[in-house]
């Protein structure tokens, strides 16, 4: 003898119902994650105007004043949004011999990820060489913004760049 299951009374549509929800559900994490990769990488970037004759200025060994040095090609990146989001690409005829006699270095330059589009500053490949010894930091503007520095490192064949970084000094 069979038994007989009683009659589903849940009105049917169970099965896609959960679908429709499950839909609704990816549907606005892909908006969601599209509208903060917008954010992160295109939103509040603009590119910054350099002029002919752009200053990019290091900091001397003798005294606190920046000064400017001889930069060419400069193209960068910034927004009002955050202080660290400066971002630059030039090169410098200047050698690193005649820089590190007559700059301040930055020992704990870290340079920071670069949007995507913004294709000439590849900061893994800057942290890397800086910690092999084959590019060298140096301080450009201490306190640019309260408690950032602007840091510039510079390669062996005048390749250089320059981003904002966060220096500990933030007023409590």
């Amino acid at each position: 003898m069979r038994r007989r299951l009683p009659p589903d009374r849940s009105g049917g549509g169970s099965v896609n119902g959960g679908k429709i929800i499950v839909g609704a559900i990816l549907i606005v994490a892909a908006v969601a994650g599209g509208f903060l990769w917008y954010t992160a990488e295109r939103a509040f970037y603009e590119p910054v105007a350099f002029q002919p004759g752009a200053e990019i200025r290091l900091v001397p060994l003798t005294g606190d004043q920046p000064e400017a040095i001889v930069v060419e090609r400069v193209e960068g990146i910034d927004a009002a949004s955050s202080p660290i989001k400066f971002r630059a690409c030039f090169t410098t005829p200047l050698s690193l011999a005649m820089l590190t006699e007559t700059y301040r270095d930055y020992p704990a330059a870290e340079p920071l990820v670069a949007p995507r589009g913004f294709d000439c500053f590849d900061a893994q490949a800057i942290g890397k060489a800086l910690e092999a010894g084959e590019a060298l930091a140096f301080l450009s503007e201490p306190e640019i913004h309260p408690g950032v520095d602007r840091v510039v490192a510079v390669f062996p064949d005048g390749r250089a760049f320059a981003w904002h970084q966060l220096n500990g000094n933030l007023a409590e």
